[in-house]
C-alpha cells in the first residue's frame, strides 16, 4: 500500500509528522516543479533579452542626443549665417542710400558747374552755348587763364574806389600855372587819406617824394610788357622802392602834396615812357578784354595776340 502513496515527514520541536498524498497530488506536484523550473528559465531569457534591448534603447537615445545636439549646432551655424546675412543687407541698403544721395549731390554739383560755365559764358561777354561739353569747359578754362594772366599784368580797373573823375586825359587849362597845357592822367576827387591800390602786379620803381614833378609823393610801379602806372599827390606812402606787389594791393593814401588845388589822385600809364589816356584801361575787365587791342592806339597789339595761350592751344589742336 506504501507503495502507491507519497509520505512526507515534516520534523518539528514538537516532533515528526508524516503526511502522504495522493498520486494526483504527486504529479500535480511534478508538473509545478516542471512550470517553475521551465517559468524560472524563461524570465531569465526575456530578461536578457529586455536587458539587450534596454542597451539598444540606450544607445539609439545617445545616437539621438548626437543627432539632436548636431542639429542644433547647425541650427545655430545657420541662425549665425542669417544673422551676417542680415547684417550684409542693412549695410547694402544703408550703401544703396548713401550711393542714391551722393548721386543726387553729383546730379546737383553738375547742375550748379554747369550753370556757373555758362555764367563763366556771360562774364566773358561771350554768347551761351547750346550745350556745356566737356571740350567748351575746357576752352573757357583756359579763357580764364589767359585772360586772368594779361589783366594781372597789364594795369586794369579802378586805382581808387567810389570817387568821380575831377580831370580826364588831354589838353586842358593848368589849375596852377593858368595856361593851356597836357594833361597826361585822370584826376580822382578823393578826400585825404582815401585808400589807393595798385592796378597790375608790378615791382616798385619810386616810392617817396619827387619834387622836379610837381607830384609830390609819388608811387612808379613797373608792370609787365614795358608798362608803368604813376599815382602821385599822395598823402601817405604804403610801400618802399624794389618791393613787389600784386593787383589790388594797398599801396597809398590820396593827398594833396606838390602842385595840386585840392585832394585827389592823379593816375596816370605809359607804355615804354609814352603816356596812354587810361580811361579804356580803368573800363577794361574780363568781359570786355578784347575791346583794349581796337581802341587804345600806338601799341602793337597784334604781337601780344600772337602769345596768347589760348590761340596757341587752339593752334595745336587744330594741328
Amino acid at each position: 500500500m506504501l507503495r502507491n502513496k507519497l509520505v512526507i515527514t515534516l520534523t518539528t520541536a514538537q516532533g515528526s509528522r508524516q503526511y502522504t498524498l495522493g498520486q494526483i497530488t504527486k504529479y500535480l506536484l511534478a508538473m509545478f516543479l516542471v512550470i517553475s523550473v521551465c517559468s524560472f528559465f524563461v524570465s531569465n531569457l526575456l530578461l536578457v533579452k529586455t536587458t539587450d534591448h534596454l542597451l539598444n534603447l540606450e544607445e539609439g537615445f545617445d545616437s539621438l542626443s548626437l543627432q539632436y545636439e548636431d542639429t542644433l549646432g547647425a541650427s545655430e551655424q545657420q541662425k549665425g549665417q542669417l544673422d551676417q546675412l542680415s547684417r550684409s543687407l542693412s549695410q547694402l541698403q544703408v550703401e544703396k542710400k548713401q550711393l542714391k544721395e551722393e548721386n543726387l549731390r553729383i546730379g546737383e554739383l553738375n547742375a550748379v558747374l554747369d550753370a556757373s560755365l555758362y555764367g563763366l559764358e556771360g562774364l566773358l561777354g561771350l554768347p551761351a552755348s547750346g550745350e556745356m561739353t566737356p571740350e567748351r569747359a575746357g576752352e573757357l578754362s583756359m579763357l580764364i587763364s589767359q585772360r586772368t594772366f594779361y589783366l594781372n599784368s597789364i594795369p586794369n580797373g579802378l586805382p581808387i574806389q567810389g570817387i568821380r573823375i575831377s580831370g580826364k586825359y588831354g589838353m586842358r587849362m593848368h589849375p596852377v600855372l593858368d595856361k593851356r597845357t597836357m594833361h597826361y592822367g585822370i584826376d580822382f576827387k578823393a578826400d585825404k587819406g582815401t585808400p589807393i591800390y595798385a592796378t597790375a602786379d608790378g615791382a616798385v620803381e619810386f616810392a617817396g617824394y619827387n619834387k622836379q614833378s610837381g607830384f609830390g609823393k609819388l608811387i612808379i610801379l613797373q608792370h609787365g610788357f614795358g608798362f608803368k602806372t604813376y599815382y602821385a599827390h599822395l598823402n601817405d606812402i604804403k610801400i618802399k622802392s624794389g618791393q613787389f606787389v600784386s593787383k589790388g594791393q594797398l599801396i597809398g593814401m590820396s593827398g594833396n602834396t606838390g602842385r595840386s588845388t585840392g585832394p585827389h589822385l592823379h593816375y596816370e600809364i605809359r607804355h615804354l615812357f609814352r603816356p596812354v589816356d587810361p580811361a579804356p584801361f580803368v573800363a577794361w575787365d574780363m568781359s570786355n578784354f578784347d575791346s583794349l587791342f581796337s581802341t587804345v592806339k600806338g601799341i602793337e597789339w597784334a604781337s601780344l595776340k600772337k602769345m596768347y595761350p589760348l590761340n596757341q592751344t587752339l593752334q595745336t589742336a587744330k594741328q
